[in-house]
């Protein structure tokens, strides 16, 4: 480069600098040269130093999964499939609505992490939780619906329980009489199979954790602790005990009604939503198309698989994957489907 050359160079450096830019030097993959190209623009203009700022953040967030240790636990129940990873990602979506909700229904409530911690933090003013199963339904009618003397004899019938195996065998051998023996022996099975399954030849814990056998999930002054908790917002809460796809029909029509929906994990030729609940069977192309005419703002959540993005490409949801690790302590992606 002769010294002419240079020296214009030098002074569109100069007029660069004096305008606060600085010529960089960056290494970039050959996958990652699109990118970096359709950045510049952004990079050169110092008013979108914030949206560049918050999209590495949201890069950030999105490459590692949630510490689970991290989100408070309110649900007393440990579910398979379980949402505790996904409450930041929920929190996130409800706070950028365009019109703060009114309710938020979970239609597929199971655990219904989610739906607690959005009523918990009165981030609607009501959540309707939905379950199918008499067996989870009997805990949450009680703590949503039920009197103080019926929750009162579930909270002290699992502070006063003796973990053994003989004692489990006889409070899960009967028939409930009343609500809150059906409770109890909701939460008992939950806590003592493995992996808190409820469905039907669900296999008891043996070993445990560290050895403690059946014990090694029971945390009676937790568990109560949780519950009183929901006890005292559930006038935020409404519970239904009765079919999702019964259901949705009646509440489509509300603008104010926001959805998170977490079906059986069922579609693209998946069996595991069999093994780990009762009631599995979900038809999933009509519940795309039920969430697709709701008037109001869905999130939904699924397994990363081809039927499911063909299916949200279908009835036009936007696609986002979050990372999760699984009970085995593997990282994999989940789908969030989300509608406005």
């Amino acid at each position: 480069m002769d010294s002419t050359a240079l020296a214009r160079q030098k002074r569109r450096i100069d007029r660069l600098s004096e305008n606060g830019l600085t010529r960089s030097s960056v290494i970039v993959h050959q996958f990652c040269k699109q990118v970096l190209q359709e950045l510049k623009p952004y990079l050169q203009n110092p008013s979108q130093g914030q949206l560049l700022l918050t999209l590495l953040q949201d890069a950030n967030r999105a490459a590692s999964p949630t510490n689970v240790s991290q989100v408070t636990q309110i649900s007393p129940l440990r579910y398979p499939g379980g949402k505790t990873w996904l409450v930041p990602e929920v929190r996130k979506w409800i706070r950028s609505l365009p019109k703060r909700p009114t309710t938020l229904v979970e239609p597929f409530a199971g655990g219904a992490t989610v739906g607690l911690t959005v009523a918990a933090e009165h981030l609607v003013d009501e959540v309707v939780l939905i379950e199918m199963d008499p067996a989870v339904s009997s805990l949450w009618e009680l703590l949503v619906c039920g009197s103080d003397f019926e929750s009162e004899q579930l909270f002290q019938r699992v502070l006063s329980f003796e973990m053994t195996n003989t004692n489990v065998d006889e409070a899960l051998a009967g028939f409930a009489t009343s609500l809150p023996m059906a409770a109890f022996a909701t939460i008992l099975k939950n806590r003592v199979n493995r992996g808190g399954i409820l469905a039907p030849g669900a296999s008891r814990m043996k070993s445990g954790e560290n050895g403690k056998g059946l014990a090694s999930r029971w945390y009676p002054e937790t568990l109560v602790k949780r519950m009183r908790g929901i006890r005292s917002f559930r006038e935020r809460l409404r519970f239904v005990s009765g079919d999702a796809f019964e259901l949705i029909p009646m509440l489509q029509p509300e603008h104010d009604t926001a959805w998170f929906v977490d079906p059986p994990y069922t579609a693209g030729g998946k069996r595991v939503g069999g093994r780990l609940y009762t009631f599995s069977e979900v038809d999933h192309e009509h519940l795309f198309f039920e969430m697709a005419r709701c008037m109001g703002p869905v999130m939904m959540t699924y397994d990363d698989v081809p039927e499911v993005v063909s299916l949200a490409a279908k009835y036009h949801f936007e696609i986002l994957r979050a990372p999760m690790k699984t009970t085995h302590h593997e990282i994999k992606n989940e789908l969030l489907l989300l509608k406005e």
